[in-house]
């Protein structure tokens, strides 16, 4: 990665299957690909994004700890699950033996109060004490305050997918010195920033009207990307974000009778809208770290239950990644940022190993010399029989 090219952080998290009931971490997380809560395993990723390259390395990756028992009805991980509740009741809970299991667990490592203090808390009522409520929200703000001091000091952005757009995981993206950028609900409450003249006496006026989406009046028109998609841009407030943002807002007129919106955001008011846009589609090459992890370097293949050994099967997999990008990058340098760099492909990359693993048996098997082989004008051709044609 060259030292002045733009880069940005992206995080995210990936639901992996699990079967069984004693593995660490088994949990209701939500699958991006069933497009429903399930019970599995979640790690949490952390990437750095070479905006220009088009390409993502892991930074960090941590396995999302289980919500407590007490806490399951409040949430059942990253997305809009309702939980595994079968009753139809608006106030009827499942109670599962897992969460059984886990109160005793709980209550094991609970220390054990003394015959005077149970005597004084049965006679001197008190007030029950206020556990602060510690959310998956939480988690992910922990692992990101651990990676930031590795971050390139260039790095501003952080750019996440609509779950992580709230309250409380901007304002601990922005109190790390950094600028939050993600997608927002069509619905999203927010205000425009009044900006005519003030009352002599009196609270100072902040806000003009409710956005519209339907009105683009009082938007600014960036740009014609094709024939039926503008974008426009605007800085307003938004309510529970409780700070100013500016909009990138993506129309799209294919069927002027019911349009289409699509609403990006970051932090930062002074960046234009282009690279808002440009910056969030760069945001998706961490979906191609977890599709080639999976499919190549065994993410979802680990058959261990020890926590310190899934942290360690995860981030093997990913390194394993990195070192195959790492390698893909010195074979084809970046040399003019105006030229397309060479994509990288792990099937390639894996079609390349196995033509290199073939050639060394038949020099070897057959006596050949290697250093004869290897000058022939073929033998490039030979490496990348198979590849897929850039």
């Amino acid at each position: 990665m060259s030292e002045h090219t733009e880069v940005i952080a992206a995080t995210d998290c990936s639901f992996i299957p699990k079967s069984g009931k004693q593995t660490y971490g088994l949990d209701w997380f939500y699958n991006g690909s069933a497009s429903r809560t399930e019970k599995g395993l979640e790690i949490s990723v952390i990437s750095v994004i070479d905006v220009v390259a088009h390409q993502g390395y892991t930074l960090s990756v941590q396995q999302t700890p289980p919500i407590p028992p007490g806490e399951q009805k409040k949430g059942k991980g990253k997305g809009k699950g309702k939980g595994k509740g079968k009753g139809k009741g608006k106030g009827r809970q499942t109670i599962c033996r897992e969460d059984i299991e886990r109160a005793r667990e709980h209550l094991k490592h609970l220390p054990e109060r003394s015959p005077s203090s149970q005597s004084v808390l049965q006679t001197t009522p008190s007030e029950p004490l206020e556990v602060p409520e510690i959310t998956r929200s939480d988690y992910y703000l922990k692992q990101l305050q651990d990676t930031q001091p590795h971050f390139p000091t260039r790095l501003k952005y952080l750019a996440a997918d609509g779950f992580y757009s709230k309250f409380k995981f901007v304002s601990g993206v922005l109190a790390l010195n950094l600028h939050m950028m993600g997608k927002l609900r069509l619905d999203a409450n927010m205000r425009y920033l009044y900006t005519g003249p003030q009352k002599t006496k009196g609270a100072r006026r902040k806000y003009d009207g409710k956005v519209d989406l339907t009105d683009l009046t009082r938007f600014t028109l960036v740009e014609t990307l094709q024939p039926h998609r503008k974008l426009y841009t605007a800085v307003v407030w938004h309510v529970s974000l409780k700070c100013k943002i500016r909009l990138a807002l993506l129309v799209n007129t294919d069927n002027p009778a019911k349009p289409g919106f699509f609403l990006l955001f970051p932090t930062d008011i002074d960046l234009d809208a282009q690279k808002i846009l440009k910056y969030y589609h760069s945001r998706f090459q961490i979906e191609f770290i977890f599709r080639d992890a999976k499919q190549f370097t065994g993410r979802c293949d680990a058959q261990t239950r020890d926590s310190k050994k899934l942290d360690f099967h995860f981030n093997a997999s990913l390194t394993a990644l990195n070192l195959a990008k790492y390698e893909h990058q010195l074979q084809h340098p970046l040399t003019d940022p105006e030229q397309p760099s060479v994509p990288f492909s792990m099937t390639s990359y894996k079609r390349v190993a196995l033509n290199d693993h073939l050639l060394e048996r038949f020099i070897s098997k057959l006596d050949l010399d290697p250093t004869l082989i290897k000058s022939h004008p073929n033998f490039e051709s030979l490496r990348s029989y198979g590849i897929i044609a850039a």
